[in-house]
């Protein structure tokens, strides 16, 4: 299990920012008001937010891109 530096002063969707993460032997002491929790093994610093209302670390969602060809491609003649 990993830990995720929670930074309650960095709003990222409608919560916190997940601003580091570490394997748990690695952690280190932070001032207040920043602090570590417990974390899945995928999560991802700036990839995922802290749910302060849930409690739980959420991804944060990719914008999907659609393409759309303007037109195609202009005949070519042999």
């Amino acid at each position: 299990m990993k830990k995720a530096l929670i930074s309650p002063m960095e709003q990222a969707q409608s919560g916190y920012r997940v601003a580091q993460v570490e394997p748990a032997e690695n952690i280190f002491a932070v001032a207040d008001p920043l602090y570590w929790m417990d974390c899945e093994d995928d999560v991802v610093a700036d990839q995922f937010w802290f749910d302060s209302v849930d409690g739980t670390i959420k991804a944060i969602p990719q914008p999907v891109v659609h393409t759309t060809p303007i037109g195609g491609a202009p005949n070519v003649i042999a």
